[in-house]
């Protein structure tokens, strides 16, 4: 299997500039580090005052750049060298002053002439206080940055160093990262794509307080939504109640019900070329939803079930020639076999099967063990992996797919 992590390979420069919230710089070098980039960090002499160069040296294992006519080797000029070869350049944090530089072109330090060398795409996460962040010079400043195509990563809003409370604090990281993914995957193979993912388990009322449910985590369905997103698709995620926090750069819809999920997902495939159910939706709920909490007593509580509405059967006379249809199956026993029936009864072009008895895989799990039938009589059999490289598997195999399905019906 391939690695498709968007991040690996590639050069990334970090500049870092003088502001308190600079020590945030060495935990996005960490974590683009462990992804596979190569990062050179590039400091203006403020931010070494707050952070010590070694501090990132030691995370990237790279030296740390700080002096304009530094040489990277006997003919090499440096920020020259580091411009041409970047993949993208992030600025992280990026003060009032180096937005300042930035928008008129100025070239007086380290980073701001390795910016200007560069042709790479640039990723901007300002930091400042919060009334300089709405000072209108600054707000200028950040149209004029996005004018010319830099991505500018809002501040958050909260309490800054200074007792001030409002916008002006760094993002975070994790935001920052990903949406460096976000820019360096608008190359990625599934550009000009609209894809619909599902996640989560579906909640049917019984009353007030009560609901029936299942184990589904939506851990699956959110790691296929960002593993599209970083292969430069445009994403729409469906989901469920989830305790997971919904990934930077994807529309995320919220529904709780099967009725809900159905509509939401008959209204987000009418422009779509892939539909991903990855959703547990519930096959029963409540005939009867009680208005006020059903008090507890001696009897037993009977409750009559009805079915829910089949939404991936239902979407088979609703897609469009394009739209290529994904469903998941979790069972308990005979997966193969129950996998097979339900994509040829859904008329799903393909099906992902897994194993919810396997220890370390299925619900809750950051693993899955998959098993994957397409309409063409294929199967392909995963081992337990992490489940954002299941996502990206599933997603090499929707494109086969697509292009099989092209060659059986041209024009499609």
């Amino acid at each position: 299997m391939m690695s498709y992590e968007v991040l690996a390979g590639r050069k990334i420069v970090l500049g870092v500039s003088g502001s308190i919230a600079a020590y945030k710089a060495v935990a996005v070098a960490s974590a683009l580090t462990q992804a596979g980039a190569t990062v050179d960090v590039i400091m203006t002499p403020e931010a070494t005052e707050l952070v010590r160069p070694l501090s990132f040296q030691a995370i990237t294992h790279r030296p740390v750049h700080t002096d304009m006519f530094s040489l990277l080797a006997e003919t090499e000029i440096g920020h020259v060298t580091l411009g041409h070869h970047a993949d993208a350049v992030l600025i992280a944090p990026a003060t009032a002053n180096t937005l300042a530089k930035l928008a008129l072109g100025l070239a007086d330090d380290m980073l701001a002439t390795t910016v200007l060398a560069s042709t790479a795409p640039l990723v901007i996460a300002p930091a400042m206080d919060a009334d300089m962040y709405d000072n209108p010079a600054v707000q200028q400043n950040v149209r004029i940055l996005r004018e010319r195509g830099a991505t500018i990563i809002e501040p958050g809003h909260g309490r800054m160093a200074s007792g001030l409370v409002g916008q002006g604090r760094l993002a975070e990281p994790s935001e920052i990262v990903d949406t460096l993914r976000v820019v360096l995957g608008r190359t990625g193979d599934l550009v000009g794509w609209r894809i619909v993912v599902t996640a989560g388990g579906t909640r049917e009322a019984i009353d007030p307080v009560r609901f029936i449910s299942n184990h589904s985590s939506g851990k699956m369905g959110y790691a296929i939504a960002e593993a599209a997103r970083d292969r430069g698709a445009s994403v729409v995620l469906i989901t469920a109640p989830s305790a997971l926090t919904p990934p930077h750069g994807v529309e995320t819809r919220h529904i709780t019900s099967a009725a809900e999920l159905h509509d939401a997902v008959v209204a987000a495939i009418a422009d779509a070329d892939l539909l991903v159910m990855a959703a547990a939706v519930a096959d029963y709920r409540p005939a009867r939803v009680a208005d006020q909490k059903i008090k507890k007593q001696d009897a037993a509580l009977v409750l009559e079930l009805e079915p829910t509405v089949d939404i991936l059967a239902a979407t088979a006379d609703l897609a469009s020639a394009r739209l290529v249809r994904v469903g998941f199956a979790a069972e308990s026993e005979d997966l193969v076999a129950h996998a097979r029936s339900k994509l040829d009864r859904k008329r799903l072009d393909m099906i992902v099967g897994n194993d919810i008895t396997a220890e370390g895989s299925g619900f809750g799990s950051d693993n899955n063990a998959v098993v994957m039938l397409d309409r063409f009589g294929g199967r392909r059999d995963l081992p337990a992996i992490p489940k954002r490289e299941v996502a990206h598997e599933l997603l090499h195999e929707v494109l086969r797919i697509r292009r099989a399905r092209d060659e059986v019906t041209p024009g499609t």
